[in-house]
């Protein structure tokens, strides 16, 4: 436990790391960490919540509008009123982390339109001006009906600005404030705004931040997607679609982004992520929440890498079976269990409306028995227990081929071998779990993987008491051990990757020539659990060092 001029040291550290951050200086957490090895677990853990924390630390007007309103007010009160090029600015009507919005008057053509400007222009920090850049030249070059038309992009005294068609109906997030939407009012709503996010798609730009405060309203009720703030070229001027970003930066609202955003572990970011916001946009219209909802935007983030959001018709009763399908498998956390583009929802989405079947309920077997065996969202946790699961292989093969030889040297009294197993494998567990928590913040699905393995060790041990009770020989009922063994890999089949059913498959075959050859039972068991144990152990351990290496040439 740290004392408290390790805590003061620890604080200077992050301080200075954070200084560096916000003068846009590369942090190399890595080189940090191996300079203070005896601090490198609370400097890890404490990083990483005020890296989560600086990206949301300034949330969007509509997800908090007092807040937001009263951040800038002076700059605001600066420019309503006044003119900025053709245009006259009439007054403020949002204002998000990075821009703000006002109604406004084009002098030249006598129209109304919408000027986006740079919060705090003079004071932006070149990550701001950057991305505002970004967005306005992301914006004009699209071309859609249903996202919203730039007109103009300009700069006035060193302020960026753009002008926008004016939408006159408030936003897509007012709306759903009056509470959830009718199942087909909700459909027809969204067609139109995954058509345009798979026309941005085609033309190789990602949105990255759709929830339904980016999506305005006319006065006929029709969607525009707007704010691409967060946008990304996907393609090169000769239309190569390359890689998208792998910087490691959490970017997004945390309630509709999609968990390889979440991640931002250097992980690809593709068109699949703006599919799952639309499924999680569609999920807050039929239910008025979005599919996670915590205190804070770090528990959101963790809500999204490890948990799954209550069904939509759990929510909403109302809901179609159909419409909750169609969300449940945009929203898929593996990217491939997705639909494979904006456009594909749509056409599912009108399906339904036409009263047509939909494919998100396809249950053809070869989709069934792909989806048993492939990894769940969860199996990022291994990295974490590969060169422990080898180590374990190796006690646990140890430990059995020790009993084993007690049995061959007729060793027929009970103790010995309760002691062995009993404190012998206690041991091990405890030494195993410090060894785990001291690599990082242990999460919830460890918790559970964690109490199936406590079970299955009381289970093994139990069966010297049941031996004892029966008046059976000491091992008698080893064969067992396989049976038990089997089913903790089915339980982490469930909850990790269903490739641990093959290893529940070998433990229960190991019970048949254990019961055959009762002699040399451990010696089986031993081999055929230090084999499930040590052959996935190592691909997550040579899978961590992978990710510690791009981590640190993408840092």
């Amino acid at each position: 436990m740290p004392s408290s001029s390790d805590d003061e040291q620890i604080l200077e550290i992050l301080d200075r790391l954070t200084a560096k951050v916000q003068v846009g200086e590369p942090v190399d957490l890595a080189s940090v960490i191996a300079d203070h090895p005896d601090m490198a677990d609370e400097i890890r853990s404490l990083w990483a919540t005020i890296a989560v924390a600086e990206q949301f630390g300034l949330p969007p007007l509509e997800d908090d509008p007092e807040e937001s309103l009263a951040q800038d007010t002076e700059a605001a009160e600066t420019f309503a009123g006044k003119r900025i090029g053709d245009y006259e600015l009439i007054e403020e009507i949002g204002r998000g982390g990075m821009g703000v919005v006002y109604r406004a008057r084009q002098v030249g053509l006598d129209r109304m339109v919408a000027v986006k400007m740079l919060l705090n222009g003079a004071l932006a920090t070149g990550t701001n001006l950057s991305r505002f850049r970004a967005e306005a030249q992301a914006a004009a070059r699209l071309d859609h009906p249903h996202l919203v038309t730039v007109h103009d992009v300009g700069e006035e005294g060193g302020l960026p600005y753009f002008s926008m068609e004016w939408i006159d109906g408030g936003t897509l997030a007012h709306r759903i404030a009056d509470g959830p939407l009718p199942n087909r009012t909700a459909a027809e709503l969204l067609v139109p705004v995954c058509r345009a996010i798979d026309s941005a798609h085609q033309q190789g730009i990602l949105h990255r931040d759709l929830k339904p405060s980016n999506i305005l309203m006319d006065s006929d009720g029709r969607p525009y997607v707007s704010d691409f703030g967060l946008a990304k070229q996907t393609a090169s001027a000769d239309g190569d679609h390359t890689a998208l970003t792998q910087s490691g930066a959490i970017l997004g609202t945390p309630g509709f982004m999609a968990p390889e955003q979440a991640a931002g572990r250097g992980v690809t970011v593709g068109p699949a992520a703006d599919v799952y916001s639309l499924g999680a946009i569609l999920y807050a219209c039929l239910t008025g929440r979005p599919p996670f909802q915590a205190a804070t935007p770090v528990d959101v983030i963790l809500l999204i890498l490890e948990q799954d959001p209550p069904p939509p018709r759990v929510l909403n009763p109302k809901i179609d079976l159909d419409l909750e399908m169609i969300i449940l498998k945009a929203i898929q956390k593996p990217i491939d269990l997705r639909y494979s583009s904006a456009g594909a929802l749509a056409d599912d989405l009108e399906a339904y409306l036409g009263h047509e079947p939909v494919s998100a309920r396809s249950s053809q077997f070869s989709q069934v028995l792909s989806r048993a065996f492939r990894p769940t969202h969860h199996i990022g946790v291994l990295e974490n227990w590969g060169l422990l699961w080898m180590w374990h292989a190796v006690v646990l093969l140890v430990l059995c081929l020790t009993t084993n030889w007690m049995k061959l040297a007729v060793v027929q009294t009970r103790w010995p071998y309760v002691a062995l197993w009993t404190v012998g494998l206690g041991a091990w567990a405890t030494i195993f779990w410090n060894l785990r928590r001291r690599t990082g913040p242990v999460t919830f699905v460890e918790r559970q993987i964690a109490h199936v393995w406590a079970a299955s060790m009381a289970s093994s041990t139990g069966l010297f008491a049941v031996e004892a009770l029966l008046g059976l020989p000491v091992l008698t009922l080893s064969p067992v051990l396989g049976l038990i063994a089997g089913t903790v890999f089915v339980a982490k089949a469930g909850i990790l990757s269903g490739e641990f059913y093959v290893h529940a498959v070998l433990l229960y075959l190991s019970a048949i020539p254990m019961a055959i050859w009762p002699d040399y039972s451990l010696t089986i068991f031993g081999i055929a659990s230090a084999l499930t144990f040590f052959l996935p152990g190592w691909k997550f351990f040579r899978l961590q060092r992978a990710n510690r290496r791009m981590a640190r040439d993408f840092g």
